[in-house]
Order: C-alpha cells, then structure tokens, then sequence
C-alpha cells in the first residue's frame, strides 16, 4: 500500500487529479448501480409475493384427502391454470415429504423452515424463501399452513400440513443480470468520462500553474527578472493570488538587485578617490625612500596627515556600507525598548568632542522607542555631525526633545531647496559639502534606521538661517525598572 502512495505521489498533478475524480465518480456510480440494482430486485420479489399469496387460498377438503392418500400423485386436470402459470402447487406433511398437487417439473425441495411452518401452525401466517425444485431449478416459495374448506363450512386449518407455493425465478434472475450488464456498462462509461472530465479540467485549471512553472524556470535559467504573468484584474481565486504574489516577489527581487548594483556601483566610485590619493601618497613616500631624496619635513608630515585621515574616510566608509549591507532579520534580532533620552545624551557627548568649539544646547524629556540602540546611537549622532560639520566657528546647536519628537537646530548655510529631496540618497553630497569630509551614506543610514523604528525623518530650512533636521518617533511601554 505504501508502495503504490509513493507512485501515486510521483504521478503529475493533472494525472493525479483525474484519478481522483475518476475514483470519486466510480465510487458514487457504484453506489448508485447497487442501490438500483437491490431496488429493482426488491420490487420483483415483491410482485413474485403477491402472485403467490393469490395462488394460496383455502384448498376443497376432498381434493386435499385425495392428494396426501395418493401422494405423490401427478398434476390434476383442474390444475392446467397452474401449470400454465408455472406455478408449483404442493402439500408438504409434518415429516417433510411433498405431494404434488400441480407441475409437471416435480416437488420443490422441502427445508426445515417449512416444517417450521407446520409445527407453528396456529401462530405462522407463512414464509418466503428462496429455494430450488428436484431438478436444480431456482424457485420463489412461499409455505403456508393449509386452510381448507369442507361442506361448506368455513376455512379451518388442515392439521399437520402446509401449502407451499412456489414459481420459478429464471425470468427474474435474467432480469436482474440483464440490469446488472446494463448497470456495468453505463458505470464503466461513467468512469471513462469522468476520468476524461478530470483530466480535461485538471489541464484547464492547471494552466495558470504551467505559465507560472515556465516563468520560475525562465527567472532560473535566464536571470531575468523583468517577466511577469498576466493576471485579470478581477480575478481572485488561488492561481490569480499567486500569480501575483509572484509578480510582486520579481518586481521587489529586480528593484533590490537594481539597488544592490547602485549600491556597488555608487560604492566604487566613492571608494576611487581616496584610494587614488592614498596610493599617491605612499607612492611618493615609497619613492623618496628608495632614491635617497628625503622628503621636506613639513611635507612629509602633510602626506602622513592626508594618509591618516583618508584611512580614516575609507574606515567610516566601509562600516558605512556595512550597516546598509545588515539583513533585516540581523536587525530584528537586536530590536528592543530603549529610552531615547539616554540615546540622545550618549550622542551629544560624542558630538561635543567632535565641536569642542561650539555651543550645543539640549533639552530632553524622556521618551522610550523601540529600536535596536547601536543603529538608533549611529543615526543619531550622524545627525548631531551633519549640524558640527556646517555650523560656523563659534556657531550654536539646539537639541529638543519632547514627546517623541527631537529637533536639532544648527545655524549654518543650510541646503538650498532644490537639494532637500536629495539628501536622504546614498552617496549622494551637495556640491558644496564635497570638500568636506564624508561618504554621504550617513543621511541615508539615519533615514533607513528611523523608518525600521516606525518613525520618520526631514530636514527644513530654520528661520532665520540654518537647518532643522526633525526626527519623529512612535513610543513604546516603559520597561520595568531593573531589580537592585
């Protein structure tokens, strides 16, 4: 049995399908033939029985004395409407033997249910059965205690006799096997259509999973991610759900990759240019050590102090990247509920290291999020550097914190309006700032990491001059306190 559910399994799911439709229809047509064929049979007996009830009616008492003193005797002349009918017409004694009262094909073979009949004389009013006659002949009986009339007094039982009455079933039985050839047929035709039914509709219905197996095995052979299957805008069943659903996975799997190749390519540009002014100046550090010829003192500590800080540029840039390359499930793992206050403390000391020459007033109020504290310190303080980086010497920073919204104010230039909407894009610096120091993922990191917390960000112009960068976060319970 195993066996077979494992080929059955292994079969395509059009075969697969067909097979149960066509076991299913088998299953209910065989139910149904049998049924009618019970039905019919029952019905034929029944009309059998009541052809053998009228043949039973009280017996002349002269006749019935005639037929046990000269039993068994041969059919009577005024049995010809009997022997016509092919009837069996017959007394059967308490000991079981038969004297034949009418048919010239002979006794029907007496059973112990017909002494039954005798025996219980006064409380059985007669049996049906099945039996057979001398010569092996299938009959329908029905045994039932004499009744008989004499001088013409009423019906009174005869004692220790019954009447049996039987007709044979040769008729009926081909009947039946003529219905049950019929039935056969018309349930193997049955059968045949339905499983040709299954199958056709198993290949219609299949066939939005055909398109949908040849599109997977294009995107696999070929890579490419630009196919999509047609799909009626009104359909909503389970094939157009799924088409769908794979329409949009290619369309996310083909923006991801068109950002993965930004990200590459944006990467090695950005990557080009200190490298290049890096191998620059260790080529010519090498150089003045294999010639002799030493380099100024002043000019060799500028080149170690533009190696250092282009070591440092590619350092942050590459951290940079990888915090963009970090998987969400990676992020998930680490999400928590921390107080945003603490966060933004923890940055400002950061921030105030960076300005020591500036003035950066903060104004917090507590606020927990729930967030993954490293990336959310990081966003935080890549905000803070923005407003150090472009406030002029001197310069003031506001730090607000209030409700879940923290503001940070500077009063540099500020960005002009044509540039706002792109100074949350990867790689992307304001022609003025690209002097400065930065790989311009750092607004972008903090845009990526307020919208996994649930929040968003902008920056607007401040009155007066200057920068706003507003950080709006959603609140999350505040944690039990630790115990002692």
């Amino acid at each position: 049995m195993r066996r077979v559910l494992r080929r059955f399994q292994t079969l395509p799911i059009r075969s697969r399908l067909a097979m149960l439709v066509a076991a299913a229809v088998a299953f209910a047509v065989a139910a149904v033939a049998v049924t009618c064929w019970f039905i019919v049979q029952g019905k034929l007996y029944d009309q059998l029985d009541n052809d053998l009830q009228q043949a039973t009616g009280p017996q002349p008492f002269d006749q019935v004395q005639l037929a046990l003193r000269a039993c068994p005797q041969t059919p009577q002349e005024n049995d010809k409407d009997l022997r016509a009918r092919n009837i069996y017409l017959q007394l059967v004694t308490a000991d079981g033997k038969p004297c034949v009262s009418s048919n010239s094909e002979g006794t029907v073979n007496v059973t112990g249910a017909d002494k039954n009949v005798i025996k219980h004389a006064s409380s059985n009013r007669g049996i049906f059965r099945n039996g057979t006659d001398k010569n092996g002949n299938a009959v329908r009986v029905l045994t039932v205690p004499l009744v008989v009339k004499s001088f013409g007094g009423p019906p009174a039982l005869y004692p220790d006799t019954a009447l049996l009455v039987a007709v044979p079933l040769k008729s009926t039985q081909s009947t039946l096997n003529e219905l049950a050839l019929i039935l056969l047929l018309v349930s193997g035709v049955g059968v045949l259509g339905a499983g040709a039914a299954g199958l056709a509709v198993a290949r219609a219905g299949l066939r939005p999973v055909d398109k949908l197996t040849e599109a997977v095995e294009h995107v696999a052979r070929t890579e490419d991610l630009g196919i999509r299957i047609p799909v009626e805008d009104d359909a909503e069943d389970e094939i157009a759900r799924l088409s769908r659903s794979f329409n949009s996975m290619t369309s996310s799997l083909a923006s991801s990759r068109e950002l993965q190749q930004q990200l590459i390519a944006d990467a090695g540009h950005e990557l080009r240019t200190p490298l290049t002014s890096l191998r620059t100046n260790i080529e010519l550090l090498t150089r003045s050590e294999e010639t002799g010829r030493p380099i100024p003192p002043a000019d060799r500590k500028a080149l170690l102090a533009s190696v250092k800080a282009q070591m440092t540029e590619l350092a942050s840039l590459i951290g940079d990247l990888q915090e963009l390359a970090r998987s969400e499930g990676q992020r998930g793992e680490r999400v928590q509920v921390v107080s945003l206050q603490d966060t933004v403390e923890a940055a400002l000391r950061r921030a105030r290291l960076r300005g020591p020459e500036l003035t950066i007033t903060a104004d917090l109020q507590p606020w927990y999020v729930r967030a993954e504290p490293s990336a959310l310190e990081r966003a935080i303080v890549n905000i803070l550097d923005n407003a150090v980086k472009f406030s002029p010497e001197g310069g003031a920073i506001d730090v607000q914190l209030d409700h879940g919204v923290l503001t940070v104010r500077d009063h540099g230039p500020g960005i002009p309006a044509e540039e706002l909407p792109h100074v949350f894009d990867r790689f992307w610096r304001s022609p003025s700032a690209r002097a400065l120091p930065g790989s311009g993922l750092g607004l972008s990191i903090v845009a990526r990491t307020v919208g996994q917390a649930g929040g968003e960000v902008t920056l607007t112009h401040a009155a007066g001059g200057g920068t706003v960068a507003t950080v709006r976060l959603p609140g999350a319970p505040t944690p039990p306190p630790e115990a002692p």
